[in-house]
């Protein structure tokens, strides 16, 4: 089968197409012939050389989601069958023509949704979902801030948030994605890098403050998010583009009783991966199968194209996820 592999650590030029061999499938795994996968931010820190595939995963060949068809299932599978259509999250191979996982870490696609829509859904909305609810407790009507809101789960956050009944206000540096944020139904968007961001932050909120921050920068806006959080409020840590390593001003978690939780979603062990995924097949698909909740794609790229992919999304060109077609 075809790989899209890392030669070596750096720039997309180091992205190669190869022929390598097949996934083994296990007695309780499933064989996919992939049809769409979904570019991530963890994709190209990979192939930089800064964040290696967890145990388990191809060393080489990134990818974090899918979307395909079942083509061969292990002699335990009970749940899907060959020909199912499905879609899912992977430790790494996504972008390849074949890849195995666990029958259960399968999302069965709704009907009339495409493979290229279906590959937007899962690391984005899973990882969405995971920080709102599961790690961030959201409430309906309470106020949640979502920093660099234009990404792909950036995106799936605001849907998710929205359809939820909670007051969303959205951060993004780009003009043209708080113009497409707003088309989302988002109750205030806003330059980050305003005077005063904090003042209209409180302001959107009637004073209070946020009762949630989901955060995937980090250290850049850590103070920001301290000031703007409300007395008991929680802030779910997702990523650290901005930064690592921070200089708190722990009276002001302690004065407003704030919680900071960290989370990540690729190295969790396969069995919290499994309780994720059924918990968003329960309570979310059936909103993606309605129509309430859709991925917003924002273009589609033909396999043989990744590195074009890779540059657009590091020049942050992208208002929600990049998508590869297989051919």
């Amino acid at each position: 089968m075809r790989a899209l592999t890392i030669s070596r650590p750096g720039g997309p030029e180091v992205l190669e197409i190869r022929t390598v061999a097949e996934p083994v499938v296990g007695p309780d795994e499933v064989l996919v012939r992939v049809r769409a996968s979904a570019l991530n931010r963890a994709d190209l820190l990979q192939r930089r050389g800064l964040y290696p595939a967890p145990p388990g995963a191809p060393p080489d060949i990134p990818g974090l989601e899918f979307a395909g068809e079942v083509e061969a299932c292990g002699e335990l599978v009970t749940t899907v069958q060959p020909g199912d259509r499905v879609m899912g999250i992977v430790g790494g191979g996504g972008h390849a023509e074949k890849l195995s996982l666990h029958e259960r870490l399968c999302l069965r696609i709704p009907p009339g949704m495409s493979f290229e829509d279906a590959a937007a859904v899962p690391e984005a909305f899973l990882t969405a979902y995971d920080a709102l609810f599961l790690r961030g407790g959201l409430r309906p009507g309470e106020a949640v801030l979502l920093h660099a809101a234009g990404s792909g789960v950036g995106t799936a956050a605001v849907a998710i948030a929205t359809v939820a009944g909670a007051r969303v206000v959205a951060l993004s540096r780009s003009a043209d994605k708080r113009r497409g944020l707003e088309t989302m139904g988002v109750q205030r968007v806003l330059d980050p890098a305003a005077p005063n961001v904090a003042e209209a932050i409180r302001m959107a909120t009637g004073g209070e403050g946020v009762a949630l921050v989901i955060d995937f920068l980090g250290a850049s806006s850590f103070a920001l998010n301290l000031e703007v959080l409300a007395v008991r409020g929680r802030l779910v840590l997702v990523g650290t583009m901005g930064g690592a390593k921070v200089d708190a001003d722990l009276g002001a978690l302690m004065r407003k009783r704030l919680t900071v939780i960290g989370t990540v979603l690729r190295s969790r062990p396969i069995e919290e991966k499994i309780e994720l995924v059924q918990s968003f097949a329960g309570t979310m698909l059936p909103l993606l199968a309605s129509g309430r909740l859709h991925p917003v794609v924002d273009r589609v790229v033909p396999f043989e194209d990744a590195a074009s992919a890779h540059a657009a999304m590091e020049r942050n060109e992208n208002f929600g996820k990049i998508v590869l077609r297989m051919s």
